[in-house]
């Protein structure tokens, strides 16, 4: 499904071309996204869950009586892109923070090309779990997700626990995917086993043919994907089509209406995806009922998802420090803010961070898309 955005979030994307516009009564807080490419559906819902947190704020007054204004720029999920919009970003646009960004290679660039380290500016929330970006410790990037040695840890032992123990592997061939297939192989060796297969596909593609004729000769017992919404789709739809039985468990990046939409309720029905958010349908927590209340009212017919909560959760955490900055904020008061959330309450889930941590949390369930397209718990 495409989202219909407000006129407020077509207004900043216009008014992210306008160089050196802010006015002293406005905190511009930069976005770069997929808009569009493979992982458009993915980027709209980034941009929206970020937007629903920060018009509220405005709609409250502000922060110490100044607006918050997102500038929006699109990467197509291409690397060089991400640097070129994101220098843009800080030189130009002047943002005081940035928030969401997707890919873990894509902001592993920014780090090789150290444009946050020489801006002196910080990222909070990236919508990946990728251990290049946590390890060694970087203090520009504050994570707000667990990282996908997490995941997989949580996935291996879920699926050993209930007796599978021929488990495939399939991966996107770059950083990402790499990242998460060593998470697998951690989590497997600390068990004393080792995949039955590994088959990567390229970046950027939905060819995951060869992949599947090699989990169909190999016969694995469950199948661990690292992949994004089109080829994690187009895997299941062929597997199952072709009479795979493997039990298919997929990381956090996918999104569970976007599978059942390309891959049909067959393909995907019983699938397991980790999570690194609470639970966002039910208004069991206090954050989630803000969230759903807000959506409600402000996201135009836009159904609940893990993705939108999870920038909602960024900028709500972004926001708590651009409180604590003080109402001269700078880039640098703002990591200095960020730092100091300590056990910091979002609304039942609690973000952690300190002078040396930027990991604010390792939370992960796993759950099911049931029969109806639902995702259950």
């Amino acid at each position: 499904m495409k989202f219909k955005f407000s006129s407020t979030w077509r207004g900043v994307l216009f008014a992210a071309s306008l160089l050196g516009s802010a006015s002293a009564a406005e905190l511009l807080i930069g976005q770069v996204a997929p808009l569009t490419g493979s992982i458009a559906s993915t980027g709209q819902r980034m941009v929206q869950g970020a937007q629903l947190w920060f018009d509220h704020v405005n709609e409250l007054g502000g922060i110490h009586g100044a607006r918050i204004r997102q500038v929006i720029r699109d990467d197509g999920y291409q690397v060089d892109k991400t640097v070129e919009e994101t220098q843009k970003l800080v030189a130009d646009d002047q943002v005081l923070a940035l928030i969401g960004f997707a890919g873990t290679a894509n902001i592993a660039e920014l780090l090789k090309r150290r444009v946050l380290e020489e801006g002196g500016i910080t990222l909070i929330a990236p919508y990946t779990g990728g251990a290049p970006l946590r390890t060694p410790y970087n203090p520009s990037i504050f994570h707000i997700r667990a990282g996908y040695a997490d995941e997989a840890e949580h996935l291996v032992k879920q699926l050993t626990t209930l007796g599978y123990d021929r488990i495939g592997v399939l991966y996107q061939d770059d950083a990402f995917g790499k990242s998460g297939l060593d998470g697998v192989l951690m989590a497997l060796a600390k068990r004393k086993l080792q995949p039955l297969l590994a088959a990567g596909y390229p970046r950027n593609t939905a060819e995951v043919q060869p992949a599947v004729d090699a989990m169909l000769r190999a016969q694995p017992s469950a199948i661990i994907m690292v992949a994004v919404n089109k080829p994690a789709a187009a895997f299941a739809k062929a597997y199952r089509a072709a009479g795979g039985g493997a039990q298919l468990m997929n990381i956090s990046v996918v999104d569970p209406a976007e599978l059942v939409k390309l891959a049909g309720i067959e393909a995907v029905r019983g699938l397991g995806i980790s999570q690194v958010m609470p639970y966002p349908y039910n208004p069991t927590l206090p954050v989630v009922k803000e969230y759903l209340a807000l959506l409600k009212q402000h996201g135009n017919g836009a159904e609940p998802s893990y993705t939108t909560f999870e920038e909602f959760v960024g900028a709500k955490v972004l926001t708590e420090a651009l409180r604590r900055a003080g109402p001269n904020p700078s880039r640098s008061k703002v990591s200095t803010a960020l730092a100091s959330l300590r056990n910091y309450d979002v609304g039942g889930f609690q973000v952690d961070f300190g002078e040396r941590n930027r990991q604010g949390s390792r939370f992960v369930e796993v759950t099911v898309i049931g029969a109806d397209g639902r995702l259950l718990r």
